[in-house]
């Protein structure tokens, strides 16, 4: 694998945790990758002579360096279904049931090519490192397609095997010919856990297992996935709390909150991780930290869907594991992780400010004024980096540190979104701006973007055939 110098960067966001000797955030800096790993990171000017020359060299003199962004949760055959002008302003369960139908004419080679566009798109944002949760397999339909998708063009990732077992005949939402037996749901997990799940150190493929949603799958479904997913070593991934319809279904069919919900059938724990969540109660997060249940935050779908804000603020505050997630591209209907970054940390600025007033010993306090618990920049991407590692279990990405990963993003400094900001504060320069595409970005030590072109798939033929897809999947249903 060929060696990589990353010279004289204007600055390097490395996103560990500053100490004496390490700031987290380095000027005129230099970084040489070799073997797919950061070999030094550091002041150019201390580079020891070893590493003045590579295979490659990127001059960064006018670039943010930061870790490759990773995100949490998608789905990627949705770019398919962008933006249909009947569902444009549906909430959740009326959006499902629109495309439900849609997505049942879903093919092999749909899955294939929309899961490389919505790769593409991530990649050019800066993004290194995608879930994906595919939990519709008709027509022939298998993880494998998703999983030779991202093979070819680069990307690491975490393939999780969804699932849907419970139709509406039987009180759930997706329509009967779009779930599967529950028996052959857990022999197909099985199957591709063992055939493609890499546990090691820097591993380019995680595989886990991810029953849709409470109102899509039965409570056994979620208790022998958990045991399989735990006997096998791998993560548990599903949605929860995601609007008051979800709650109200909790409530009605189960008589008990999502947080009780997900407690009751053992999906809680450091090997677990839950998407949305914005309806997430006190007792719901207390018990989230107390067993390092993992969270993927989704804020532009969950404006997109009306869904409400999730507490993300006090999530964190509470010590849980918070990543960022994209979501699915017809509820976004973008997959820009920098773009997420930002939403999300003005969300939670907007959603401190919008809460009732609070009466404290007898004075009463509005919004801002309960206290400093507003997300910053750094706060920003620390979600989609460090963050987001975190809620995948994966301790060799999110960071620029010497043995990491060299999963790198790279920003122009030097562009008119960035007029007047870059010169103060570059971290704050890319969160608060107009959101850029990456200049380049780097997996495992291969360069995937180079000036902001994609390197390891022809863009062109690949949106064409797309939207050649899209409008044969989307025009016989109307």
């Amino acid at each position: 694998m060929p060696s990589l110098l990353i010279k004289n960067a204007r600055c390097v966001a490395t996103q560990r945790t500053q100490s004496h000797d390490f700031p987290a955030t380095l000027s005129d800096a230099s970084i040489f990758v070799r073997a797919g790993r950061i070999a030094y990171v550091g002041p150019a000017r201390d580079m020891p002579p070893e590493y003045a020359t590579a295979d490659g060299t990127i001059d960064a003199r006018n670039l943010l360096v930061t870790p490759g962004l990773i995100n949490t949760h998608h789905h990627m055959y949705q770019s398919l279904t962008r933006a249909i002008p009947q569902l444009q302003n549906a909430e959740l369960f009326g959006w499902l049931r629109g495309l439900y139908p849609i997505w049942a004419g879903l093919t092999p080679e749909m899955v294939r090519v929309s899961t490389q566009v919505a790769m593409a798109e991530l990649l050019l944002s800066g993004c290194t490192t995608s879930s994906d949760h595919l939990y519709l397999y008709p027509n022939g339909i298998t993880l494998d397609d998703s999983i030779e998708a991202a093979q070819q063009i680069g990307m690491r990732f975490v393939a999780t095997r969804g699932s849907m077992s419970v139709g509406q005949s039987q009180g759930g939402l997706p329509p009967d010919v779009l779930v599967q037996c529950e028996d052959a749901i857990l022999k197909d997990c099985q199957r591709v856990i063992e055939r493609y799940h890499d546990r090691s150190h820097g591993s380019m493929l995680n595989v886990a297992v991810a029953p849709c949603s409470p109102f899509s799958v039965s409570r056994d479904l979620m208790r022998e996935s958990a045991t399989l997913a735990r006997a096998l070593g791998t993560r548990m991934h599903t949605h929860l709390a995601e609007n008051d319809h979800d709650l109200a279904y909790s409530r009605e069919k189960f008589n008990c909150t999502p947080a009780q919900y997900v407690r009751d059938l053992g999906w809680i724990g450091p090997d677990v991780w839950h998407a949305h969540c914005v309806k997430l109660d006190d007792e719901g997060i207390s018990l989230f930290a107390a067993t390092r249940t993992g969270v993927a935050h989704c804020p532009c779908s969950n404006m997109r869907l009306a869904s409400g804000i999730a507490p993300v603020r006090r999530l964190l505050d509470a010590g849980v594991a918070v990543g960022l997630g994209v979501d699915g591209c017809a509820s976004n209907d973008s997959g820009h992780m920098v773009n997420e970054a930002r939403q999300a940390m003005l969300l939670a600025r907007v959603g401190r400010a919008i809460q009732p007033p609070q009466v404290r010993d007898g004075h009463t306090f509005f919004g801002c004024d309960l206290g400093p618990s507003e997300m910053t920049a750094i706060d920003a991407l620390r979600l989609a980096t460090q963050g987001g590692a975190q809620v995948l279990g994966r301790q060799d990405i999110g960071q620029i540190a010497v043995g990491m990963c060299a999963d790198l993003a790279l920003f122009d400094l030097n562009t008119v979104g960035f007029a007047g900001a870059a010169v103060h504060d570059p971290v704050g320069a890319l969160l608060l701006c107009a959101s850029p595409q990456a200049c380049y970005t780097i997996v495992n030590g291969r360069i995937v973007v180079r000036d902001g072109q994609l390197t390891t798939v022809d863009l062109g033929p690949l949106l064409e055939r797309h939207n050649t897809l899209a409008r044969e999947l989307v025009e016989p249903s109307h």
